[in-house]
């Protein structure tokens, strides 16, 4: 081969070759361990785990749950009537449920975490400092709407001004920090459907809250 005018073997372009990869600006992470051509998809997630689906159950059941028991309360009230007319007794219970139930499907989630392989392509040196940077504070909101307990408007301050639906983006901001903690593809997946699932229940749950102020405000004009 001639280069600039010069006769070049192979075994020198080969020489100079190697020079170039061991002097790569790449990372020395992803010169040591292997790439996405290198590995089998299919050993990222365990689907053979009773813990994935089981994680993958609460992730499902917490919003359906709060959704279908709220929107009976506030059609039906049967959590009022079954209460004798307590209300607000009926919303703590709920809150209650509701929290607990969240504690459940993050155990579970943690549960599957553990049994499923962690890979070599999500770094530890950056997932970490990443993960941690991504575990917030969470705002519980237990749907007091639904009960009738009325604040004397809508909330629309911080951080709903400038995060739109923040419950959905901390849900999932919590659940990746956690699967980036633990190197997991499988974690990933499971965040993925958080934020699918959540942004479908709230799909349902904003404009029903939005007609609830709507029908308050126009029977307090009414009066």
């Amino acid at each position: 081969m001639t280069i600039a005018g010069e006769c070049v073997t192979m075994d020198e372009m080969n020489k100079v070759n190697k020079r170039v990869v061991d002097h790569s600006f790449l990372p020395q992470y992803y010169q040591t361990h292997p790439t996405m051509s290198q590995v089998d998809l299919a050993s990222f997630v365990d689907f053979n785990k009773r813990s994935f689906w089981v994680s993958v159950g609460t992730i499902l059941w917490n919003p359906l749950f709060w959704n279908c028991v709220a929107q009976n309360e506030y059609h039906n009230k049967t959590i009022t009537k079954t209460l004798r007319g307590n209300r607000y007794l009926g919303c703590y219970l709920l809150a209650i449920t509701i929290f607990s139930l969240g504690m459940f499907r993050d155990a579970m989630y943690h549960n599957a975490l553990k049994e499923q392989p962690a890979s070599d392509l999500i770094n530890p040196a950056i997932a970490k400092p990443l993960a941690a940077s991504l575990f917030v504070p969470t705002k519980g909101t237990f749907l007091g709407d639904y009960f009738g307990i009325l604040m004397s408007e809508r909330v629309t301050g911080f951080p709903l001004q400038c995060c739109g639906e923040p419950d959905v983006r901390w849900s999932t901001m919590c659940f990746a920090a956690t699967a980036l903690w633990y190197s997991s593809p499988a974690g990933l997946l499971l965040t993925l459907l958080v934020h699918i699932v959540y942004s479908i229940a709230l799909r349902y749950e904003g404009p029903f809250t939005t007609m609830i102020y709507s029908r308050a405000a126009k029977q307090s004009k009414a009066q």
